[in-house]
Order: structure tokens, then C-alpha cells, then sequence
């Protein structure tokens, strides 16, 4: 091959690199901006649905971008962030070290399986008559239901991947005499690792589709407390923008959970 096809080749090579990487992305968001404006001017030609015109790109944009330099947008969405924050963190404190129990004993699997599968089954939002009445605060209540919905993915993901481990690496360290803190740390923890993770994804995905509804409750801060409240004195291009930052904020959480479970993936090339 001559210097200059290799260099031709080389060249199509990163432009597909370039293309997969930022090309289709731009792709996909054009064409969901298309339907988004075509949903517009569909509405917009509807007499009976005239109120609700500006849930258009036409409008929503702008309302997007007064949220953002407002400091409207970042007020609810740091305490809708804290309250993510909370729910996760205690489901992973309880997920985590459950699932490593059930994982290594046959006989918790067994007893286990039914009544988790049961609870699993529950959506989140059932739960809230419950929470109003348990806790204290509004808060406490959003928080136990964020916790509720997240636990699960983490508890099976952990589960399943103690099961996964080579029962031979767990005999060898444990024929070399290794503590099961040492045989924690040293095998268990760095081999559950990604499942943990995508587990942590999948969970954060469905606490921050309850984290809405969860904050229709009593509370007066959030951004699903925002949405209710645009709801309420009919603005809609302001509605329109808040589910669009919903959207960009959902991604980005996600876009860090992905960036740690490429640290620790043990493919080549992640």
C-alpha cells in the first residue's frame, strides 16, 4: 500500500470515528427537534388545542434559556439533585452489602428470591401513602421513595454478579489463608464492580423518572415541583423547557455512571 492510500485510509477511518462519535448524535437530536416542531405546528393548527401552542421549540427554547440565566432552573434542580443524591446513596449502602450476603449463600437465595421479586414488583409511587405517614418530612418521604425504586437493580446486579465469580479464585484465596475482608476487597468487590455500576445506572434511570411525581407532594422546591406549578398558572413554554432540562440533567447523571463503569469495565478498548 502506498504512503498516500494509507494516508487516505487513515483519514476515513477517523472521519468514521468522528462521524459515529458526533455525526449520528447531532442526527438524532435534529430529527427529535423535527418531530418536536412538527408536534408544534400540528397543535398550533387545531382550534381546540390552541392553549397549548407553546409547547412549541418556538417557545420552549427561549423558556429553556430564561430558566438557565435566571438561576430559576438551578434552584430546583439542586434540590432535586440532593434528594437523588440521598435516595441513592442509601440504596447503595443497602443494595450493596445485601446483595453480597444473599450472593454468597445458596440458602438466602432460595429463601429470598420470592418475597424481593414480590417487592420489586411494587411500583415506588404505591408507596407513598405509606411514606407520608412514616416520615416526618416531605423530604424524608420523597427520599424513601427514590430509595424505593432504586434498590432493587442494585440488589439484583450485585446478586447476580457474586454468583458470577469463579468459585476457583474463591477457593484459592481461601486455601491461602486470605481473611474474608481481604477476599472482600481484594476479589469480591473488584469483581462485582461493573454489574454494581450498570445496576447503578438502570437504578438511577427509574429513581429520576419517580423523582417527579415523588415531588408533587408536599415540597416547594424541585423541578417536579416546577412543572406542577408551571401546570398550574398554564404556562407551558416554561412546562415545555423544564421537561427539556429534565431530559439534559437525566443524561448527564447518566453520562457519569457510564464514565465509571468504563474505568472499571474489564474490556479492552472501554
Amino acid at each position: 500500500m502506498s504512503r498516500l492510500a494509507a494516508i487516505d485510509v487513515l483519514d476515513g477511518s477517523r472521519l468514521g470515528r468522528l462521524l459515529q462519535r458526533i455525526g449520528y448524535p447531532i442526527a438524532g437530536v435534529a430529527a427529535l427537534l423535527a418531530l418536536w416542531w412538527l408536534g408544534g405546528v400540528y397543535i398550533a393548527a387545531q382550534p381546540d388545542l390552541f392553549a397549548f401552542t407553546r409547547f412549541a421549540p418556538s417557545a420552549a427554547l427561549p423558556a429553556a434559556w430564561g430558566l438557565l440565566v435566571s438561576g430559576d432552573l438551578l434552584n430546583a434542580a439542586t434540590a432535586s439533585l440532593q434528594r437523588i443524591g440521598w435516595g441513592m446513596l442509601i440504596a447503595l449502602v443497602i443494595a450493596v452489602p445485601a446483595g453480597v450476603v444473599v450472593g454468597l449463600s445458596e440458602m438466602l437465595q432460595r429463601a429470598t428470591a420470592f418475597p424481593f421479586q414480590l417487592l420489586r414488583m411494587v411500583s415506588p409511587l404505591a408507596w407513598m401513602p405509606i411514606a407520608v405517614m412514616v416520615f416526618a418530612t416531605w423530604d424524608g418521604a420523597i427520599i424513601f421513595l427514590i430509595t424505593m425504586a432504586a434498590v432493587w437493580p442494585i440488589l439484583f446486579s450485585t446478586t447476580f454478579a457474586v454468583q458470577r465469580i469463579d468459585p476457583l479464585h474463591a477457593q484459592v484465596a481461601h486455601n491461602l489463608g486470605a481473611p474474608f475482608l481481604g477476599r472482600l476487597r481484594r476479589l469480591i468487590l473488584p469483581a462485582i464492580a461493573p454489574d454494581v455500576l450498570a445496576g447503578t445506572r438502570l437504578a438511577l434511570g427509574v429513581a429520576w423518572v419517580v423523582l417527579v411525581p415523588a415531588e408533587y407532594l408536599g415540597v416547594t422546591s424541585g423541578l417536579g415541583y416546577a412543572i406542577n406549578d408551571a401546570r398550574d398558572i398554564l404556562a407551558y413554554d416554561r412546562l415545555a423547557a423544564l421537561v427539556l432540562w429534565i431530559g439534559v440533567i437525566g443524561y448527564l447523571l447518566d453520562s457519569i455512571v457510564v464514565f465509571f463503569m468504563r474505568q472499571v469495565s474489564w474490556q479492552p478498548g472501554n
